[in-house]
């Protein structure tokens, strides 16, 4: 075979493999609002298996556990800038997710962080980074946290908008101006990424000084980086720094499911497949060189004899 033809074929090969394997990028973009902390962090500062506050018992009890571990996985794989048009009312603080559904209760007792307009830095939790941006949306004057959350609640245009912003010490920071309110609130964040169709959602519960506060609840509490870590090996999120991938576990409906992050479709490719990708295709390189240094040796030594 001419050598030329060997170079092409070899080339044909490999390249589609070598192509693969630059471009697997591991599976970890995954977080949660903190500051104001987010429904399913306040629950797991509580401590997922003997919740303290009323609300998160209840969560746990129609939920599960898992969703607690799995705090920084409130996400659609697809949403691709359609977040109002896929999650249906009701359902925006789960993001129409079976797991996390204890997350929607219609409950005024959610712990709750204490709130004012005005000027406020907000802090993201993020187990890794990746390019995005997020939307703040805060509740409509005359909310009523004792019924389902609906788009309608909120109001239309985020009041705080955040592109890229910093990440520093496993947290992204932004700043914005908080609308003045009174009573019981709701700060809503998605963080729809760039490079990915994939968004993630919090709810954040908020109480501003004055009006309605509608019904006693705790003051909501971020938990630390050691409870967090803590928890880690329960997490069903694979490829997580600080975290090891957990094996397959049943769903809160009992029915199989994979370890969620698994799917190239809704976050990319594991560090695992990253590395397997990369070892087959240096083998590939490998390879070719070798063909085509072989071609060209025996090519030389017909043209000597």
């Amino acid at each position: 075979m001419p050598i030329r033809r060997k170079a092409a074929i070899a080339v044909v090969v490999g390249s589609p493999l070598l192509f693969m394997a630059l471009t697997a990028t591991p599976a970890r973009a995954h977080g949660s609002l903190d500051k104001p902390v987010s429904r399913v962090l306040a629950c797991y500062q509580e401590g997922p298996e003997h919740p303290a506050s009323a609300a998160c018992r209840a969560a746990v009890a129609v939920g599960g556990t898992q969703a607690l571990y799995d705090w920084n996985a409130v996400r659609l794989g697809d949403a691709g800038g359609r977040s109002r048009q896929i999650i249906p009312d009701g359902k925006l603080c789960s993001a129409g997710v079976d797991e996390f559904k204890g997350l929607d209760l219609a409950r005024a007792d959610w712990p709750a962080t204490p709130m004012s307009g005005g000027p406020f830095t907000f802090s993201y939790k993020a187990t890794a980074a990746h390019k995005g941006t997020f939307e703040l949306y805060i509740t409509k004057d005359g909310y009523d946290p004792t019924k389902p959350l609906k788009w309608s609640d909120l109001e239309d245009q985020p009041f705080a908008t955040a592109t890229n912003p910093p990440l520093s010490e496993g947290s992204y920071t932004f700043s914005g101006n908080v609308p003045r309110r009174t009573g019981r609130h709701l700060i809503y964040s998605v963080w729809q990424r760039s490079d990915s169709p994939e968004a993630f959602y919090t709810c954040s519960d908020v109480v501003f000084g004055g009006g309605k506060q509608g019904g006693a609840a705790p003051a909501a509490s971020a938990p630390s980086d050691r409870q967090l870590a803590a928890g880690a090996a329960r997490s069903s999120m694979k490829d997580m720094p600080g975290m090891r991938p957990a094996a397959n576990r049943p769903v809160p409906n009992g029915s199989a499911a994979e370890p969620r992050g698994t799917s190239l479709a809704e976050t990319g490719s594991s560090g695992g497949t990253t590395a397997l990708g990369l070892g087959g295709a240096a083998a590939v390189a490998v390879g070719c060189v070798v063909v085509l240094t072989g071609a060209r040796r025996r090519a030389a030594g017909r043209n000597r004899s």
